[in-house]
């Protein structure tokens, strides 16, 4: 299971006649006073957040299309046009809001700080998109009729983790959920399998419960015969899911600033540093011999097992885990201890009138996970950059094709508009990227987010390329090639075959034409000063 996971828990348009401007100053609230800039650079950015915390509304990493989506919750895939940037530029939101609230207004305060502070405009419009559509063949399905009332909705992972093949399985029970529930759900939890949205076909009209059990897609072949492809899941429901074209409803940027309006002069005051965020209670303890990874979140608690501190720690200070350059003096066993960890987030103020909810924000996480482990292992550490090794991309014989430059500039998992996927084809090469417009600069800003095993920083570009490229890049995951574990002491030396897989690195010089060329250069490193062992007392 991915540590991402395991610690947190992804045409012709025809147009409307009319604009439809993002912000109506008379019918849409806004946020009292907000701050907004663009995001620090993280080793792998995602969008969180858009929750409010007391007073306090908080997004973060997050583009101008997620921002679109969240304020008016719709599927990122539909926000359609817009300049090329759009995709890439990533950013902080902290805004003011009374403590009642609905999540409804949130998201029209949203729309209005999107109008005033980006001067967004944008229109609706049809499009014919690339779409899974989720059918119940003869109209029947295995589903059971929900058992409790219709404002019951929930999805929950066991309380004992499931394994196939010695691969932990992703399960999901799942309550009071329609059939267009059950498409959102597949796209957002399976998203690796099914990265264009879901669209509802089933014509189930009432509410279900039901479990559905998959394998992740990179453990595919780790699990062999026992894995189970989210599309056999699906199968086990009684439904089907096929890659097909359908009629969307997207809403089309017609006109958007790359950079917010500067903040107000009292901003700074408005929002006064909050005191270090920590876990309510937390317990730590060695994992049992043999122990599984596992990990899930479940109504404000954190449960993980047989994690090593290596792992904790590289995304507590958000470092990349397979890098051993970026920990200096780490003792040995900090690889190879494993501990579970058991945490509870702090319980939000009731408010009168509010359902109350725990919410995660990643950056407060982050936060909480550094004071327990100081608190606990008695950690001292700093940050500092030294010469480490990293990488430089230049051009050796480039075979790209041009881009559109007034395209989208964006990379994604998985196929493209054509839905063509090599990895059905050869489940050894596992891993599957798309892009459009990239120049080799921002190759090299992306590729790390995508092949973190090969990767470990940004790439300098030595390429002298000049133009922006459209590309597809397919590859084995780094735990089949340079980190797969090397043979059991004694055992027979045998001369490597081909077996299928191709390195990251290979995949970029015989498929993009562009070569890695290893140098040494100044980055940030985590200097261990001091930790122990064995955890303080529970």
């Amino acid at each position: 299971m991915p540590l991402k996971r395991l610690l947190v828990g992804l045409c012709t348009v025809c147009v409307c006649a009319t604009p439809l401007r993002a912000q109506q100053p008379a019918a849409k609230p806004k946020f009292l006073i907000a701050d907004v800039h663009e995001s620090p650079r993280r080793h792998s950015p995602f969008a969180n957040g858009g929750d409010l915390h007391g007073d306090r509304y908080l997004i973060h990493q997050s583009t101008i299309v997620d921002l679109i989506a969240r304020a008016y919750d719709i599927d990122v895939e539909m926000v359609q046009g817009g300049p090329a940037w759009l995709e890439l530029k990533r950013f902080e939101i902290i805004a003011k809001a009374a403590p009642t609230t609905s999540p409804a207004d949130l998201k029209r305060m949203l729309q209005s700080l999107l109008a005033d502070r980006f001067h967004l405009v944008m229109h609706k419009g049809d499009s014919p998109m690339p779409a899974w559509i989720l059918t119940a063949p003869d109209g029947k399905s295995k589903l059971k009729p929900a058992e409790k009332s219709e404002d019951h909705l929930d999805c929950e992972p066991p309380a004992v983790p499931e394994t196939a093949g010695g691969v932990p399985l992703n399960v999901l029970t799942c309550t009071g959920m329609t059939g267009d529930d059950i498409a959102q759900l597949l796209h957002n939890a399976a998203g690796s399998y099914l990265p264009q949205p879901v669209v509802n076909r089933t014509g189930l009209d009432d509410r279900w419960d039901f479990t559905v059990k998959w394998t992740d897609k990179d453990q595919l072949t780790k699990a062999g015969t026992d894995g189970i492809k989210i599309f056999n899941a699906i199968d086990n429901l009684g439904l089907k899911v096929e890659f097909k074209t359908a009629p969307r409803t997207v809403w089309i940027v017609d006109s958007v600033n790359d950079m917010p309006t500067p903040n107000a002069p009292e901003t700074a005051k408005a929002f006064p540093a909050l005191p270090p965020a920590r876990f309510e209670v937390a317990t730590i303890k060695p994992s049992r011999p043999n122990e599984q990874r596992w990990g899930r979140w479940l109504n404000g608690q954190w449960t993980v097992n047989a994690l090593s501190l290596k792992d904790i720690i590289s995304y507590a200070w958000d470092l990349n885990e397979n890098d051993k350059n970026v920990f200096v003096n780490p003792p040995a066993w900090l690889d190879s201890a494993k501990f579970d960890f058991v945490a509870k987030l702090p319980t939000p103020e009731p408010i009168a009138g509010k359902r109350q909810t725990v919410d995660f924000d990643d950056e407060e996480f982050r936060q909480m996970l550094q004071a327990l482990l100081i608190e606990r292992f008695r950690m001292k550490v700093h940050r500092e950059d030294r010469p480490i090794d990293a990488y430089k991309l230049v051009a050796d014989h480039p075979r790209m094709k041009e881009a559109d430059p007034k395209s989208r500039t964006r990379c994604k998992e998985g196929p493209g508009i054509d839905g063509k996927d090599p990895r059905q084809t050869n489940s050894m090469m596992n891993q599957l990227m798309t892009c459009q417009n990239m120049t080799p600069k921002q190759m090299g800003e992306t590729f790390a987010n995508y092949a973190d095993g090969y990767i470990y920083s940004t790439v300098r570009d030595e390429t002298g390329l000049k133009g922006s490229y459209d590309f597809t890049l397919n590859w084995s995951s780094s735990n089949q090639t340079i980190l797969k574990p090397p043979p059991p002491p004694g055992a027979p030396q045998q001369a490597p075959e081909f077996d299928g897989t191709m390195t990251f690195y290979d995949a970029v010089d015989k498929q993009l034409g562009l070569k890695f060329v290893k140098e040494k250069r100044p980055l940030p490193v985590l200097v261990i000063d001091h930790i122990e062992p064995t955890p303080t007392e529970n």
